[in-house]
């Protein structure tokens, strides 16, 4: 019974995790404009492409989370992007007042999502 419990609570947490991906990522095609401004104004290079491949990673590693396919590999995929997306996006190092404060609890929320994404790769291993 206790095993049973432990099975559906990682497939809801994989469901969770993965969607949170899935959906980010398709936002993101019906919001290119604003993204690619913002990586841009960054100093990132071919911010459409950027933002086009991160987008479609992170559709297709959500899936795969979803699915429980490749779990582990998908999980570390979405480490990286998310670490990425946050080192061009987040710069609070560089920002004062509110805005600031905004981007360094954005960083805690990324960082959170990163310790879940790594305990679904421990899952899986």
């Amino acid at each position: 019974m206790q095993d049973d419990l432990a099975f559906v609570i990682l497939i809801l947490g994989r469901l969770l995790l993965g969607g949170f991906f899935v959906a980010a990522g398709i936002h993101h095609f019906f919001v290119i404009v604003p993204i690619t401004d913002a990586i841009e104004a960054r100093g990132v290079p071919f911010a459409k492409w950027v933002l086009f491949s991160g987008s479609v990673l992170q559709i297709a590693a959500g899936l795969l989370l979803m699915l429980g396919l490749f779990v582990a590999a998908a999980a570390f995929g979405l480490i990286i992007f998310t670490l990425a997306a946050s080192v061009m996006l987040l710069n609070f190092w560089d920002m004062e007042g509110t805005a600031r404060d905004s981007a360094i609890d954005s960083w805690k929320s990324n960082m959170a999502i990163i310790g879940g994404l790594l305990i679904a790769a421990a899952g899986a291993m």
